[in-house]
């Protein structure tokens, strides 16, 4: 049923509305002055018990009481963006997930559940792409317990802000608990502008093994041979380095190549060594036949964001790392 609020705001979203991309203004209390408002956009993923939970492009899921609302309405998804190759979620995921590799993994339903010695959140958390095969508690249950078995803590990593992506798995971790640590974009840019950037490559040396200089620039290394595993996996994998300050890799893997591990020495920075290792690696992955490119950003890195904004990158969709609240 569509609920009137006055002539010029009406709620025009219900419960079968769940899954979709909505708009919602509701009323907060403003003190003496009465009520204002507020308004919340994003993937409406249930609404029972008078209780709307909306998680926004963020990974921020909202709780809502239906009795505060006062407009609400379906949204079109964001519009396709107007520059980059096109891209499903399920893809970049994937194409991600092979750039960097555990050192186990197992299957749980469609889940991975991947470990690697606690050498970074992505090579230490569950992936899940699809069902679980089982209820959700019993599955975050086995999930807990496998990485307990390991010393580690119980991550899962969830992607929102895209067609296909996981708002709902979001507001259910949430609401079990589960803590949302870190929040990251994935961005995505044609190949060729990145290589051809007016950029000095003359000082980058590629190479296929990541050496003691290199991870010790990289700088988040606990175990040389665990780091050594996980960063040299891959289809075809180049490491850049200009000798004591700079580094970055890329990963070729048919039309995509994935960059990472971009960092330059503190004294070295804003002379476009960042620049000249991006584009050295774009070329050699060109060579190798790539033609699109990928890159993963945290979202509090506005150094890195500002890189990649000139180098044409832009954010597909954004994922974050749930921990279980008593690992």
């Amino acid at each position: 049923m569509e609920i009137t609020a006055g002539a010029l705001m009406e709620i025009r979203i219900t419960p079968a509305d769940v899954g979709k991309r909505v708009s919602v203004r509701r009323t907060v209390s403003a003190g003496e002055g009465g009520p204002g408002f507020t308004d919340v956009v994003g993937v409406l993923v249930s609404w029972t018990d008078g209780v709307l939970l909306i998680t926004r492009k963020s990974g921020e899921t909202v709780r809502i009481a239906e009795s505060s609302l006062v407009a609400g309405k379906v949204v079109p998804s964001a519009p396709a963006r107007r520059r980059g190759p096109a891209a499903t979620f399920e893809e970049l995921a994937r194409a991600s997930a092979r750039a960097w590799q555990p050192l186990e993994s197992e299957p749980l339903g469609d889940w991975t559940l991947r470990a690697a010695a606690g050498f970074t959140r992505r090579a230490n958390s569950v992936l899940p792409l699809g069902d679980p095969g089982m209820p959700l508690d019993e599955a975050l249950a086995r999930v807990t317990a496998w990485y307990e078995e390991r010393s580690l803590p119980a991550y899962v990593q969830a992607a929102t802000g895209a067609v296909g992506t996981q708002e709902a798995l979001c507001a259910q971790l949430t609401e079990r608990g589960w803590v949302r640590e870190v929040s990251a974009e994935i961005r995505i840019a044609s190949l060729a502008p990145v290589a051809d950037v007016d950029a000095d490559v003359s000082g980058v040396a590629l190479s296929r093994d990541c050496g003691d200089a290199w991870l010790a620039r990289y700088g988040k290394v606990a175990d040389p041979a665990v780091a050594r595993a996980v960063l040299s996996a891959g289809s075809s994998v180049w490491f850049a380095e200009v000798a004591g300050k700079a580094i970055g890799r890329c990963v070729v893997d048919g039309r995509w190549a994935g960059f990472a591990a971009v960092e330059v020495a503190p004294e070295h920075r804003r002379q476009g060594l960042a620049t000249a290792v991006m584009a050295a690696l774009a070329r050699q992955a060109l060579s190798e036949g790539a033609s699109a490119a990928w890159l993963q950003v945290e979202t509090d890195n506005g150094g890195a964001r500002g890189l990649y904004d000139g180098l044409g990158f832009a954010t597909h969709h954004a994922y974050h790392h749930f921990r279980a609240a008593d690992s």
